[in-house]
C-alpha cells in the first residue's frame, strides 16, 4: 500500500496541468503524426532529423517529464555528458521497472484469490503440484531407529510361582477401546513393579460407549498370557480360594484408591504393595494414566511397549476382516493404489466438549449451548464467558478441525481430487452438510459401512469395541494417516506407526497455523500452500527425540527403539 501511495503521488505532481500536459502529448509523441506528415529522410536540416529521431524523441519526452524530480538524471544540455545520459536514463528506466513489479505484487496480493472459492456448500481449491514424498517420508530420514521392546527368545524366566508372587491385582479398563489398551498396559506394568500376579483385566461398561465386549471377545487372550509369560504372571479369573468375588466390585475395603495420575513406580512399592501383601487379593480403582513415563524404570516403559506392539493381538476373525477392508481399499479403482486414512473427531460429543464455536445456524448454537449446559454445567456456567474461551483456544489451535477445513488442509498439501480416503469416525455433527465440502473435494471418501456388506459386519455389530478395532486396523495399515484432534486413538496410532518403521507418513495437522491462515483476509492461496508445506515437514511421524512428560504411547523412540 505503501508503494501504492507513492507511485500516485509521483503521478500527481507530474501532471498538474492537464492543459500543458495534452499539449505535451500532442506536439511530441511519436504516434501522433506532425502537421508536416513524415519526415523526408533526404533533408539535411539536423534540426529536423533530431526532431523525429525515435531516441531523442523517447529521451525529450522523460527528460520534460522528470527532469524537475531528477536533475541529476537529466541535466539541462544532455549533449555535452553523452556518458552520464546514458547511465541516468538506464537507471531511471530500472527504477521504473522496480516500481512496476512493486506496484503489481500487491495489486496481486489484493486481488488474490482467498484460499478456496465456496459456492454454497461446495468448495473449490487450485490444484497443487504432487511432491516425491507425497505417500511416504524419505527413506534417508527412516532408517536410523529400529523397534526392540519384543521378547528375547532363550532368556530364563525369573517369575515365581502363582503361589510365590505378593497377592493380585484386578483392574477396570474403562472407556473406550483405546483407553482401554493404555490401562492394560499399565496394569501389566504394576504388576511387574510389585510382584504380582494380574487377573485378566474387566473392559468396563460406561455411560458413553455402553458396551459389553469382555477381553476374550476382543482380544487373543492365549497369545497375550503366553507372550508375557517371562514377564508377569497372568490368570484368567480369580483364584477359586476366593469365594465372594462380588466383593472386588463392592467392597472398599478391597478397594485401593486415591491413586494420583501419572504415579511413580516407587508409589505403589510404598503405598500399593503393603495392601496387596495384607489383603492378597485387591482392586485398584480408578486404573485411567495412573502410571507416570519418566518416573519408573526404562525396563517397565519397554515392557508397556512389549504389551501394546507385540501381546495386545485382536482375534484372528478382526484381523482378517480389516485385512478385507485394506485390500478394497487398494484396489477400488482396479489397480493398486496407495490410500489415505482420515481420523474425523467432529462428532457431537466432541463438539460439545471441545467449547469451541463452529459456523452454523442460530438454531444449531442454540441446540448446542443447550446440550453443553446439559451435559456440562459447572463448565458452561451461564454462558457468558465462552465466547472469549471460544476464541482463545481456536487461537491456540485446541479446536477440532472441521471436515472442510481438512479438505482445503489436504488439498494444500497436494493431495489430489482422486485420493482414496478412509474415514475413520462416529456419526459428524451437522450430518451431510458438514461432510458435503470433503466430500466434494474428495469424492472418492468411503468408511468401513461403504466397503463392507451389511451380513460382513453384522457379526462385529454386538460389540461396538469390535467395530472400533476394525477402524484401528485399517488406519494402522494405510499408506497415510491423518488425525484431525488429538485423543487415544490417534495417538496410538501414530506411536505404532513410528513403531513399525517412520517410513509411514502420520500427519499431524497444525491446527493454530489454520486458525491463523484461515482468519487472515489477506492470505492468497499461493501463501497458504507455502505455509502448509514448510510447517508439516517434521510433522508426518518422523523419528523425535523425547523429552521429560513426553507420551509413551505417540512417541516410543527411547524407551522402545534402539538405534539401527
Amino acid at each position: 500500500m505503501a508503494e501504492l501511495r507513492h507511485s500516485s503521488s509521483i503521478g500527481n505532481r507530474v501532471t498538474a496541468s492537464p492543459r500543458k500536459r495534452d499539449d505535451v502529448v500532442a506536439s511530441s509523441s511519436p504516434l501522433v503524426p506532425d502537421n508536416n506528415g513524415a519526415p523526408n529522410v533526404d533533408d539535411d536540416d539536423d534540426d529536423y532529423r533530431g526532431r523525429y529521431y525515435p531516441r531523442d524523441r523517447f529521451r525529450s519526452l522523460f527528460s520534460s517529464y522528470l527532469q524537475p524530480l531528477f536533475p541529476f538524471f537529466f541535466p539541462d544540455d544532455s549533449r555535452s555528458h553523452p556518458h552520464n545520459s546514458k547511465i541516468s536514463l538506464f537507471l531511471l528506466v530500472f527504477i521504473i521497472l522496480s516500481l512496476l513489479v512493486a506496484i503489481s505484487s500487491v495489486v496481486h496480493r489484493l486481488n488474490a484469490p482467498y484460499l478456496c472459492k465456496k459456492d454454497g456448500i461446495t468448495l473449490q481449491c487450485p490444484r497443487v503440484k504432487e511432491s516425491p514424498s507425497l505417500w511416504e517420508n524419505p527413506y534417508s530420514s527412516t532408517t536410523s531407529w529400529k523397534p526392540c521392546a519384543e521378547r528375547r527368545e532363550g532368556l530364563i524366566s525369573d517369575i515365581p510361582s502363582e503361589n510365590a508372587t505378593n497377592g493380585y491385582i484386578f483392574i477396570h479398563a474403562e472407556g473406550g477401546l483405546n483407553q482401554q489398551r493404555i490401562a492394560i498396559c499399565n496394569a501389566v506394568a504394576v504388576a511387574k513393579i510389585m510382584n504380582a500376579t494380574l487377573i485378566l483385566p474387566v473392559l468396563k461398561q460406561d455411560q458413553i460407549w455402553k458396551d459389553q465386549t469382555k477381553f476374550e471377545d476382543i482380544f487373543d487372550v492365549d497369545h497375550f498370557i503366553n507372550y508375557l509369560k517371562d514377564d508377569v504372571r497372568i490368570v484368567r479369573d480369580i483364584p477359586e480360594w476366593f469365594t465372594d468375588k462380588s466383593e472386588l466390585f463392592t467392597s472398599i475395603r478391597r478397594t485401593v484408591k486415591n491413586i494420583p495420575k501419572y504415579a511413580s513406580a516407587d508409589f505403589y512399592i510404598d503405598n500399593v504393595l503393603l495392601r496387596i501383601k495384607e489383603k492378597k487379593i485387591m482392586s485398584l480403582k480408578p486404573f485411567v494414566d495412573r502410571l507416570g513415563y519418566d518416573n519408573v524404570p526404562p525396563e517397565i516403559n519397554r515392557l508397556r511397549c512389549r504389551v501394546n506392539y507385540h501381546a495386545l493381538k485382536f482375534l484372528p476373525e478382526i484381523e482378517q476382516m480389516a485385512d478385507q477392508l485394506v485390500s478394497r481399499m487398494r484396489n477400488r479403482t482396479g489397480s493398486s493404489n496407495p490410500f489415505m486414512a482420515l481420523h474425523l473427531r467432529f462428532e457431537k460429543g466432541m463438539v460439545g466438549l471441545s467449547f469451541c464455536d463452529f459456523v452454523g445456524t442460530r438454531s444449531e448454537k442454540a441446540l448446542m449451548a443447550a446440550y453443553r449446559k446439559k451435559e456440562w454445567p459447572r463448565r458452561f456456567k451461564d454462558g457468558a464467558h465462552l465466547w472469549a474461551l471460544a476464541l482463545q483456544k481456536r487461537k491456540e489451535g485446541r479446536c477440532p478441525l472441521e471436515p472442510g477445513e481438512v479438505a482445503v488442509l489436504l488439498r494444500a498439501m497436494g493431495y489430489p481430487k482422486e485420493t482414496q480416503i478412509y474415514v475413520a469416525s462416529g456419526q459428524v455433527y451437522g450430518g451431510q452438510n458438514r461432510m458435503a465440502p470433503l466430500r466434494n473435494m474428495f469424492p472418492n471418501l468411503v468408511t468401513k459401512e461403504e466397503l463392507a456388506t451389511k451380513p460382513e459386519l453384522d457379526g462385529f455389530r454386538k460389540h461396538v469395541t469390535s467395530l472400533a478395532a476394525l477402524d484401528f486396523l485399517v488406519c494402522l495399515k494405510s499408506d497415510v494417516f491423518v488425525m484431525t484432534h488429538g485423543g487415544n486413538f490417534a495417538k496410538l496410532i501414530i506411536g505404532y506407526r513410528r513403531y513399525m518403521g517412520h517410513r509411514q507418513k502420520s500427519i499431524k495437522p497444525d491446527k493454530g497455523l489454520m486458525s491463523k491462515s484461515l482468519g487472515d483476509p489477506y492470505m492468497g492461496w499461493a501463501s497458504f500452500v507455502e505455509d502448509v508445506v514448510v510447517t508439516h515437514q517434521t510433522r508426518t511421524g518422523l523419528p523425535e527425540e523425547t523429552f521429560p512428560n513426553y507420551d509413551l504411547w505417540e512417541n516410543p523412540l527411547s524407551n522402545c527403539m534402539c538405534r539401527a
